[in-house]
């Protein structure tokens, strides 16, 4: 199928994006990567009339660690995620993340803000960004403001706490602590795949071995990205031992809400959330511990 006809615009900088939003509201969409929007138009899902490019605002494409804070630019694209040194030797959850996004193909396009904006919850940034527990910047015509991941994903699917002129324009992440780790984990029928099921966690540890704080999100597994907070109180105090983290992973589970489909049956699903979730606290608390 072809998509609706439409306007394409290019934005030179930010504020001209942000200006061309706000003339053309509801019906235009923000044209990063393309690698979400465009097949949703391809099949007639999603009908914006109008495209702004942001393309080629490089302001907005960057990885730096400064103030105890990872700044990633919302035109990252997924390969330099990839690619990067301070991402491997710091943030390994990310990589573990952006190296399971679709294919190299896709990952030389693809944008991390793009994916984090689409709020699908079969994309694999929303789960890792909840465990995280990341921030959102975003900019419009009344100034910058920041949202927790929380509040940017909201109740209703592809959904986002982003106003119809607002752009994302920065992610930002705690840089990792002593005796932090986190690891995301992923189910798919063919490599590129959307999830079947997925899981992040990230757990920091007390001087005593108990965990102080714990992140858990999963994917695909409801209409919306879960932040399993149950599962994540669980574990809060506690040595992260092996009780633990089945008991976290049988909450993780229950807070899934998946349905029967080309990927499998429901229960399928929710019996890989719980499996899944082993594993990441596994590999979490190995990174810790440095046992990786």
């Amino acid at each position: 199928m072809f998509p609706v006809t439409f306007d394409y615009l290019e934005a030179r900088n930010l504020d001209e994006a942000i200006a061309l939003l706000e003339q053309h509201g509801g019906d235009a969409k923000i044209l990063a990567g393309g690698q979400s929007l465009i097949p949703l138009m391809r099949f007639r899902i999603a009908g914006p009339t109008i495209l702004i490019d942001i393309n080629r605002i490089d302001s907005l494409e960057y990885i730096q660690e400064t103030d105890g804070t990872l700044h990633i630019g919302a035109l990252t694209r997924e390969a330099e995620l990839d690619n990067s040194a301070l991402i491997r030797n710091r943030y390994p959850i990310l990589l573990d993340t952006s190296s399971m996004v679709a294919d190299p193909i896709v990952r030389n396009w693809a944008t991390v803000g793009g994916n984090i904006a689409h709020a699908d919850p079969a994309n694999d940034h929303p789960a890792t960004m909840l465990a995280l527990g990341a921030r959102i910047v975003a900019r419009g015509p009344a100034g910058e403001r920041v949202l927790s991941i929380d509040e940017f994903f909201t109740d209703a699917p592809f959904e986002t706490a982003l106003a119809p002129n607002e752009v994302l324009t920065e992610i930002r992440i705690p840089a990792p602590v002593e005796r932090s780790g986190g690891a995301y984990f992923k189910l798919e029928r063919k490599v590129g795949d959307y999830a079947i099921a997925g899981a992040a966690a990230y757990i920091v540890l007390d001087a005593g071995g108990n965990v102080s704080y714990a992140g858990i999100g999963l994917t695909n597994l409801a209409q919306v990205p879960i932040k399993a907070r149950n599962a994540e109180q669980s574990l809060l105090g506690k040595p992260l031992d092996d009780a633990a983290i089945h008991a976290a992973a049988d909450l993780a589970a229950a807070a899934t809400q998946p349905t029967s489909d080309t990927r499998g049956p429901a229960d399928y699903k929710r019996a890989m959330a719980r499996t899944l979730t082993v594993r990441a606290l596994r590999k979490a608390l190995a990174r810790a511990t440095g046992g990786e």
